[in-house]
């Protein structure tokens, strides 16, 4: 059996750990996903929720804010007080 097959990675991309969830069951009750696990289903682990979820059952509150990689050689040299390039991830 193929490992890819059937796999949805924009979902993977899309509910990274650290971001800020609702559960559509509960409004008003928010909850961060603490991982996202290919292998389980369902596949989303809440940090104060014993119980799995899927997609479905979530609604995406705020994106997360992630560090890119620097863009060139020249831009490698990272120090301290550096400009810093961000991904705003959906």
């Amino acid at each position: 059996m193929d490992v890819n097959y059937n796999l949805d990675w924009e979902e993977v991309f899309e509910y990274l750990p650290g971001l800020a969830v609702e559960l559509k069951s509960c409004p008003g009750v928010v909850d961060t996903i603490a991982s996202y696990d290919l292998m389980m289903v369902p596949p989303i682990w809440l940090t104060n929720d014993p119980c799995p979820r899927y997609p479905h059952e979530l609604k995406i509150v705020s994106p997360v804010t992630r560090k890119a990689c620097p863009l060139s050689d020249r831009e490698s040299s990272w120090q301290e007080g550096d400009a810093v390039f961000e991904l705003a991830v959906k």
